[in-house]
């Protein structure tokens, strides 16, 4: 049986127990993960606790709607046992009616059913195995990304670990930021919050590259989720992007953690060039699923756009 539960009578234990068995597990799912990237969620339970589903839910001017959160991939149902198309229906079924926009990401082993197939579009990530050696991972980067490497290693860039989170998040604000309106003030404060949570739980490596007059050029942050590393954020430079110093980075990651039975989750993009980048590695596309329900009243569809709401929560 599917039931609703606010969040306030949610089991966490049982929650993250649920999330940390399950074969789709994810660091997005747990419960930890979910109060810091939003203040407001609910979920919907089967029986006890062997199948789970986050509703990550606001409200505006009245209406209660359904979103994904900042640095939250994919969430969706998390399930112990086996877990097919007709049982991700039902959940979405049970999704309460006072949602009456759901704009979410559900995770790549939750698989839509037919009959509703016209509320999923297919998104895509990318991700790398990193069971081989460095030398045979290295021998799938393209031709481009060797040459960019081997432009860091010229400029002798050096790389550093532990660096502090605020300095990731403040290049990627001068040199990014303000183009992406959506990531405010309270967003940012969260990022940092998220990224010491993570580091507390022995969950994050802050890489940087620096330059010859120790001036950091790019950072990039990697959270572990089972047998994952998720390139969560990262921030660089005009320089750095001159010098190689992200391809550098990512290159030196690779490197640490090659030979082990990981994968590196680029948290990946429709964007073609990001795509392209992240392909340069020699990462593999994989799909996950955005599902979008619009069950506005019909003048509520023109003054409440669902992009609107969204962009500005």
């Amino acid at each position: 049986m599917i039931y609703f539960v606010k969040h306030q009578d949610l089991d966490s234990d049982k929650w993250d127990q649920c999330v940390r068995k399950s074969f789709n597990s994810i660091v997005y799912g747990y419960s930890w993960y979910l109060d810091v990237v939003t203040k407001e969620w609910d979920a919907l339970v089967e029986d006890d606790y062997v199948r789970v589903m986050p509703l990550t839910g606001r409200q505006k001017a009245g209406i209660h709607y359904l979103f994904q959160p900042f640095f939250t991939q994919q969430l969706g149902i998390f399930s112990i046992g086996k877990l097919h198309s007709e049982k991700v229906k039902e959940f979405l079924k049970h999704i309460p009616k006072k949602y009456k926009l759901a704009e979410i990401n559900l995770n790549t082993f939750n698989k839509p059913d037919e009959e509703i197939s016209r509320h999923f579009s297919e998104m895509h990530n990318y991700e790398l195995d990193l069971i081989g050696s460095h030398e045979e991972l290295y021998s799938g980067y393209s031709k481009n990304l060797k040459r960019n490497i081997k432009k860091a290693e010229k400029a002798e860039l050096e790389l550093m670990q532990n660096i502090k989170p605020e300095e990731v998040i403040r290049i990627f604000r001068e040199h990014r930021g303000s183009d992406i309106s959506q990531l405010n003030e309270e967003a940012y404060r969260m990022l940092q919050q998220l990224i010491y949570v993570m580091i507390y739980r022995g969950r994050a490596k802050i890489w940087g590259a620096y330059n010859h007059r120790n001036t950091l050029l790019a950072g990039a942050v990697f959270i572990k989720s089972k047998n994952k590393w998720i390139f969560l954020f990262s921030g660089t430079s005009a320089e750095a992007r001159q010098l190689g110093a992200m391809p550098f980075i990512i290159d030196r990651f690779i490197m640490n953690h090659a030979g082990s039975n990981n994968t590196l989750d680029f948290e990946g993009s429709n964007d073609a060039n990001l795509a392209r980048f992240y392909q340069s590695f020699g990462a593999k596309r994989c799909s996950y699923y955005h599902y979008y329900n619009n069950r506005l009243p019909f003048l509520a569809k023109h003054v409440f756009k669902a992009k609107k709401i969204l962009l500005n929560k």
